[in-house]
């Protein structure tokens, strides 16, 4: 796993990873959290729902953010400071959801990056929104 350093980093950077969701995912999600909520686990639930079928909890797509920022962008060492999240549609079982990060400002002297964050799956955007984030000096 490599990262940046503060110095390393410049303004239109990205990064990103993807990964299919599970009913396995789900349900460890769930068991981690502690959020049941129906809408999640029970496919009988689920059914009456304008959904119509179980997705995937919102936090889930968020964490995939986390992933994309603790390991690839800024990478090892970056901490969150903050983030804002907007939910555009929901993520199913099956569904892949490309994760991506991009450096839209840095402050060197904080040691600070701020990153727009987005989730898609099939070229449509689920989850947007921003973060701000400590990155490790080389000094």
């Amino acid at each position: 796993m490599t990262g940046f350093f503060i110095e390393d980093l410049s303004v239109g950077m990205e990064a990103g990873l993807d990964k299919t969701v599970s009913a396995h995912d789900i349900t460890a999600f769930a068991e981690v959290t502690g959020d049941r909520n129906p809408v999640h686990l029970s496919e009988h639930y689920a059914a009456k729902t304008f959904f119509k079928t179980r997705i995937a909890h919102g936090m889930l797509s968020a964490g995939f953010i986390s992933a994309v920022l603790g390991t690839k962008l800024p990478g090892p060492g970056a901490v969150y400071m903050s983030q804002t999240l907007r939910f555009l549609a929901p993520v199913r079982i099956g569904d892949t959801v490309s994760t991506f990060a991009k450096v839209t400002a840095l402050d060197l002297t904080k040691k600070r990056a701020q990153l727009h964050c987005r989730c898609e799956v099939a070229g449509k955007t689920v989850v947007e929104g921003e973060a701000m984030v400590f990155v490790p000096s080389r000094a």
